[in-house]
């Protein structure tokens, strides 16, 4: 394991190891959205010294949920319920970035205010099912196109949730430009039949994510700033003609921005929420787009400790996101150390509930005792 546990500088805090807790959807808030207080128990169970966790994907404002029980990060009390977590990450030494969340399409009105449907570049219907407020799952409705005039309100809301996220104690942000969400429904062909300047070419497609970028940037340093993205990816019905191109220019330009990192979702895993996989694919998005950028690369997608060293030896990654291995194991790292095994993920405790499949997994130390006793 030598290359998971060198040193690495991520803009100005020096992490201890390349192991990266990514954002995990769990959908455990509590009322109004406010983080419950098992999340800093969660959290913090996961925590170590000189280690990155991204926090779960968290939406900024109503209108940009799309599941129920997930945090939210636009009211005070909502705040006041992340602070008490990032107080208890801290505590740990361990360094706590918040991803920003806007859905778009992928939501459904019953998780919206007054029952309004959800909002998207176009109005495109995506395939599959949504979560409704009760947790069941209906199928998706068309979604409402956004105006023109109301775009200035979505980049406002991503910089007072970025504000507020200050406010909370992170050490930075991560823009969720992944996964069939918002901005990626901005980014690629299939979802965004715009004809204003937000739509047709690559650079009018991109302009919604730079746009947020800079609103962001007046808040935090560039080099507190992250983002998301899944090149190639068909989760949440997404799909571009030509993804090389797009992914290309979106992370060449990314680069002349210098960020704190960019964080890649290999196409070929399940997806959180979402189960389809694309086989047209590259088998390895970060090593495609590598030399588009020289900043730090966060890679997730399956990567077993092996393959992550394999990974960061080939310089195709510098940090490793973990997310199935990261809900079973609250003590990850200390298991990669030691080459020990690791707790199975029970699938069924992923979505909602209490402390069952949340905080209750138990540590190398705790198995220990039990076996000793």
């Amino acid at each position: 394991m030598k290359q998971l546990f060198m040193p690495f500088m991520l803009g100005s805090d020096r992490l201890a190891h390349r192991i990266v807790m990514p954002p995990l959807t769990r959908m455990r808030a509590g009322a109004d959205d406010v983080p419950s207080p098992l999340a800093a128990t969660y959290y913090s169970q996961r925590a170590t010294e000189g280690g990155l966790i991204i926090a779960e994907a968290t939406q900024i404002s109503q209108q940009g949920q799309g599941y129920p029980h997930t945090p939210g990060i636009y009211t005070p009390d909502q705040v006041a319920g992340w602070r008490t977590v990032t107080e208890a990450v801290k505590k740990r030494g361990a360094i706590f970035f918040l991803q920003l969340w806007h859905v778009g399409r992928i939501s459904h009105s019953s998780l919206q205010r007054d029952g309004a449907l959800p909002v998207a570049p176009s109005a495109i219907r995506p395939a599959g099912n949504a979560f409704t407020s009760s947790g069941q799952r209906m199928p998706f409705e068309t979604p409402r196109a956004l105006e023109l005039n109301e775009i200035p309100q979505i980049v406002a809301d991503y910089r007072r949730a970025a504000e507020n996220a200050k406010q909370a104690g992170f050490h930075g942000i991560e823009i969720h430009a992944a996964n069939g969400y918002l901005l990626q429904q901005f980014l690629e062909d299939k979802t965004n039949h715009r004809n204003d300047r937000y739509g047709g070419s690559i650079e009018n497609r991109a302009r919604l994510l730079f746009e947020v970028l800079d609103a962001v940037s007046e808040v935090w340093p560039i080099d507190r700033v992250g983002v998301r993205l899944s090149p190639f990816s068909d989760v949440g019905d997404i799909a571009d003609s030509d993804p090389a191109e797009l992914y290309t220019h979106v992370i060449k330009a990314l680069a002349a921005r210098g960020i704190c990192y960019l964080h890649l979702i290999e196409p070929q895993v399940r997806a959180g929420l979402v189960e389809e996989t694309n086989d047209e694919a590259p088998r390895s998005v970060a090593t495609l787009f590598r030399s588009r950028f020289p900043g730090p690369l966060i890679v997730s997608g399956g990567f077993t400790a092996d393959t992550a060293e394999q990974a960061l030896a080939a310089g195709t990654a510098d940090l490793i996101a973990f997310g199935r291995a990261f809900i079973a194991n609250p003590d990850l790292s200390r298991r990669f150390a030691l080459r020990a095994p690791l707790n199975a993920p029970d699938r069924s405790t992923f979505y909602g509930g209490g402390e069952r499949g949340y905080t209750d997994y138990p540590s190398i130390d705790e198995i220990s005792a039990d076996t000793l006793g």
